[in-house]
């Protein structure tokens, strides 16, 4: 009996380390699992069953479990071990509350302007005139979008040639009015907004980034164009199988937009290209700064950009904090996804009206140093090339689990894909411009 009570002390002093030892990592599961489902529940429209077979079902996360409340909140609980909530806020998404008065705490949400559904697609919602190229072997360009639906988890595909959408696909569950999160390619968004911006002259990228944390150390020569690049020489480790900065950042903090700026020097800066979404959202934090009032930093992202080029579906996000999440949760249909590119491969200019510069297409397309010819200002390239049989000046925004917005402008074309996966990229992007002659 002495060896079963010591072993059974033994086995429970175990069970308490581990216990110990992952519950912080527990925090970061069940918060994943909230703020994806609610998200996926309440702003996306899908059913519970729907987020947990698909969205949720990936480990660890998939250890969690979800139900939902009738006030728009979404519980995932970890063993019964510990317990995260995400509410619901019209106008401004999923945030993961930290306490209870979090639950109920008043906030604004940006104003936003009617979908144009009169107009003909892209500059409005309204379906095209059927328009066949000559050049374009449909079969083939059928074959290529089929060929990465399936194992591939492909979502939706939307192909336009000269503003005209000439193929387009959809998972079943899925169809051009389903909002599907664009997660790193929110990034690209931001740095959008930093091009308006310059171009109505309220702010020069080239300036010193305009943190005053930063003014009695060497961070203060950073710029802005420096955090655009992600070449600041910023200590941030983006790691999302541990606990790291980004895991931390945002699951766990109210405001996203300090993250990155509590970070010391660990590189030279303009030489010491490192991945950061806390980058992102300190980036964010400079935009909010540009504005008097919350109500008008909230709007401008809408009424200068997203509802500007008519992606009315599009919610982005914002931390308990009030700031947009730039870094990562933007949703939006894969139509509204491919607006986005168009207003790439048309230099800012949308429908007659510069949003921004001209210049600054090429300037998001500029290999960052030490970054190997693989990314821009929170865009990514082809300069090295990544794709050997894709033009080494297509660029695009990407995101986790291959959510991709290319942007080709030398066949004139603007490519999504939305999805829960990876793929082959050359294959896919070489086969549709095979398709055309």
């Amino acid at each position: 009996m002495k060896i079963i009570k010591r072993f059974l002390v033994l086995l429970s002093v175990a069970v308490l380390l581990i216990v110990m030892l992952n519950y912080p990592k527990l925090n970061i599961i069940a918060g994943y699992s909230a703020k994806n489902t609610a998200s996926s529940v309440f702003l996306a429209e899908r059913s519970l069953a729907f987020t947990d077979a698909t969205d949720n079902n990936f480990s660890p996360v998939n250890v969690a479990t979800d139900h939902l409340d009738n006030h728009k909140m979404a519980i995932s609980s970890v063993f019964g071990l510990l317990t995260r909530k995400a509410i619901y806020r019209e106008g401004l998404g999923a945030v993961l509350t930290l306490s209870e008065e979090d639950e109920n705490a008043p906030f604004l949400k940006p104003k936003r302007a009617k979908s144009d559904n009169v107009t003909p697609f892209p500059y409005g919602n309204a379906p095209q005139k059927d328009t066949v190229f000559a050049n374009v072997n449909y079969n083939q360009l059928k074959e290529t979008v089929n060929s990465i639906f399936g194992n591939e988890k492909t979502r939706a595909v939307v192909v336009i040639y000269k503003d005209q959408i000439i193929a387009e696909k959809y998972d079943h569950g899925f169809d051009e009015n389903s909002k599907i999160l664009g997660w790193s390619m929110t990034k690209s968004i931001t740095s959008t907004i930093f091009g308006i911006l310059q171009h109505q002259k309220k702010l020069n990228v080239s300036d010193k980034a305009p943190i005053k944390s930063w003014q009695n150390d060497a961070r203060k020569n950073i710029t802005i164009h420096n955090l655009l690049q992600m070449n600041s020489g910023l200590e941030w480790d983006e790691n999302y199988d541990n606990i790291s900065d980004v895991t931390k950042m945002l699951f766990l903090e109210k405001d996203m937009t300090k993250a990155q700026e509590i970070k010391p020097l660990s590189g030279k800066i303009n030489a010491s290209w490192n991945y950061s979404s806390g980058t992102t959202n300190l980036l964010s934090g400079i935009i909010r700064n540009q504005f008097e009032t919350h109500q008008e930093y909230l709007d401008f992202w809408h009424t200068n950009l997203i509802d500007k080029i008519g992606m009315n579906s599009m919610v982005l996000e914002t931390d308990l904090a009030g700031n947009y999440v730039g870094s990562s949760y933007a949703w939006a249909t894969a139509r509204d996804w491919a607006k986005f590119g168009l207003l790439y491969l048309h230099k800012g200019n949308w429908n007659g009206e510069q949003l921004f510069d001209a210049t600054w297409a090429d300037y998001v397309a500029t290999p960052t140093p030490t970054s190997d010819g693989t990314y821009g200002a929170q865009f990514w390239l082809n300069a090295t090339p990544t794709f050997q049989d894709v033009p080494k000046n297509m660029f695009f925004a990407d995101g986790y689990q291959g959510q991709r917005v290319y942007i080709l402008p030398d066949q004139e074309l603007v490519v999504v894909r939305m999805g829960l996966s990876g793929m082959d990229e050359n294959a896919f992007l070489s086969g549709i411009i095979q398709s055309i002659n």
